[in-house]
């Protein structure tokens, strides 16, 4: 029995060095949700379309733990506060205007109360408002928990918030994970998501693969399956992309390549290509 529990120690270690790794240098929403450090992260997209046009973004968001209150209490500032709440890589696989340039639509400034034991459960709570004239608040709450089962890992989480001009909102979202080798993880992500407007349920199931190539490049290939509700419940769009991600010449400046081949409703299914690159700055204390 004692060799088995340090078979379990060791197999259950590298299983949570792998995932947290991962999550860390993807530096992905579950990272920025669930890190109880202090967060500052720059993103610059480029979009890019087969018919030639393209869109530029700017969005940024930062976690600071206030002093005296042991991690507990952050300060956020973030770019767009309601996209912070969607399902996962909604950002990316979701159909945008494009244009010459398009900068932050608006700003958010929020405290966050956070609760957590590490690679078990975490909670947190936002209380903030939307900074232009008039105020509009909003609050949110989040919550998630780490489920052992065997070679598997569950995780499902769950967020409520509440906007002072679209209302209400929930997203239920479950994780399974599976080691498929020393370097490679499996991600199985299913996500559903309420609006009360636009009154409906937005879905989406993620397969992901993640490879880490080094300590600086690692590669995830995903297929998402994106649906709605209403008018009628239909499948939206089907996306297959490839995201190259690689860490610069700086500790804190990284790059991504991410081709995408979008099947969508709108466009009776047919294969529309687009491209995204990304230039991040992730700045924490690691």
């Amino acid at each position: 029995m004692q060799q088995a529990d340090a078979t379990r120690e060791y197999v259950s270690q590298h299983f949570v060095r792998l995932v947290t790794g991962l999550d860390r240098f993807f530096g992905d929403e579950r990272n920025f949700q669930e890190s109880n450090r202090s967060v500052l992260q720059i993103d610059l997209d480029e979009q890019m379309t087969a018919g030639g046009q393209r869109e530029t973004t700017l969005s940024g968001r930062i976690k600071l733990h206030l002093p005296s209150t042991e991690h507990r209490m952050h300060l956020l500032l973030e770019s767009d506060p309601e996209q912070n709440t969607a399902g996962p890589g909604a950002g990316q696989n979701q159909t945008q205007r494009i244009g010459p340039f398009r900068a932050p639509g608006e700003y958010g400034l929020a405290l966050r109360v956070e609760e957590s034991e590490e690679q078990v459960w975490h909670t947190s709570t936002d209380l903030g408002i939307k900074l232009h004239a008039p105020l509009e608040p909003f609050a949110r709450a989040r919550a998630s928990l780490v489920i052992p089962m065997g070679e598997w890992r569950m995780k499902p989480a769950q967020s409520l918030y509440w906007f002072s001009q679209s209302g209400l909102g929930e997203t239920t979202q479950m994780d399974f994970d599976r080691p498929l080798a020393p370097q490679t993880l499996f991600r199985a992500t299913s996500s559903v998501t309420w609006l009360h407007l636009p009154q409906r349920f937005d879905l989406q199931q993620n397969f992901t693969v993640f490879h880490t190539l080094d300590e600086k490049r690692a590669v995830q290939y995903q297929l998402s399956l994106i649906g709605v509700s209403k008018p009628q419940s239909r499948l939206d769009d089907a996306v297959i992309s490839v995201l190259y991600r690689r860490q610069l010449n700086r500790r804190w400046l990284y790059f991504e390549f991410n081709p995408q081949l979008h099947f969508r409703h709108a466009q009776s299914y047919d294969m529309d290509p687009l491209l995204w690159l990304r230039l991040q700055m992730l700045f924490d204390e690691e």
